[in-house]
């Protein structure tokens, strides 16, 4: 059976004529930032004061939800109560404290190749995080402010339901510039984030650098995979054309 273009399985799939981007919305955490490991460790430290076991695969398995929702989940889970949004926020402040006591996460090789290529096309670069974490967003302006609009980041606080329900990425979409979800790519690197991208029929990019197993990223309906940021900074000009011809 011949090897079908990613393309034109995305536009079958979702029914879409066309695939004309005009922006790329980046998750933030394991994508622009090789910061999962800190975030895993920051996760178990903060639990455990409240008597909750989550271990490094937990952390990257719920990458990309809100931290309260996650919070809310593994409390249920482990100990049986539905806790407030008020509580859970309390327990995912402690998070952040112990996330902040790691050294800075550096920037994940390629993207500082990758953005450059995405303006020069003509495209929006958004963010869309589950993080809340004002340090953090105030980081991605300082670090990206050239290539990245303050005002085309989605985070935590912007919408309800957080990945993997599509609203955080349709939020993205809108904030930049109304588009149709033909209109742009995600680039993802987490089951519930891919799974959100997918949900909001945007075709979705997942980059494993984590250590979960590819499959774990293509089962959620990733339209294409890649190992490192690097290879899809090398991939670049390949999509675009490919993405323009269909």
């Amino acid at each position: 059976m011949p090897h079908q273009n990613p393309i034109t399985l995305y536009l079958k799939k979702h029914g879409f004529e066309t695939l004309r981007p005009k922006a790329v919305l980046f998750d933030m955490d394991g994508v622009l930032y090789d910061s999962m490991p800190n975030h895993a460790i920051a996760w178990q430290r903060s639990m455990a004061m409240f008597g909750i076991h989550m271990t490094a695969e937990d952390a990257y398995a719920t990458e990309g939800a809100r931290g309260v929702d996650t919070i809310r989940m593994m409390v249920k889970s482990q100990q049986g109560r539905d806790i407030s949004e008020a509580e859970a926020q309390r327990m995912y402040d402690e998070k952040t404290r112990q996330f902040h006591l790691l050294p800075e996460a550096p920037i994940m090789p390629g993207i500082l190749e990758l953005l450059p290529q995405i303006i020069a096309d003509g495209l929006t670069v958004g963010v869309v995080t589950g993080s809340g974490q004002r340090p953090l967003i105030n980081r991605l302006v300082r670090d990206f402010g050239v290539y990245l609009d303050p005002a085309h980041i989605i985070t935590a606080y912007d919408i309800t339901r957080g990945k993997p329900h599509p609203d955080p990425y349709l939020a993205g979409l809108k904030k930049a510039g109304n588009l149709h979800p033909w209109e742009a790519f995600v680039v993802e690197n987490a089951p519930l984030g891919v799974r959100a991208g997918v949900a909001a029929q945007v075709f979705t990019i997942a980059v494993n650098t984590g250590p979960l197993p590819d499959e774990a990223l293509l089962h959620e309906g990733a339209d294409l995979l890649f190992q490192r940021m690097t290879d899809l900074s090398h991939s670049w000009t390949q999509i675009i054309k490919d993405a323009t011809s269909v």
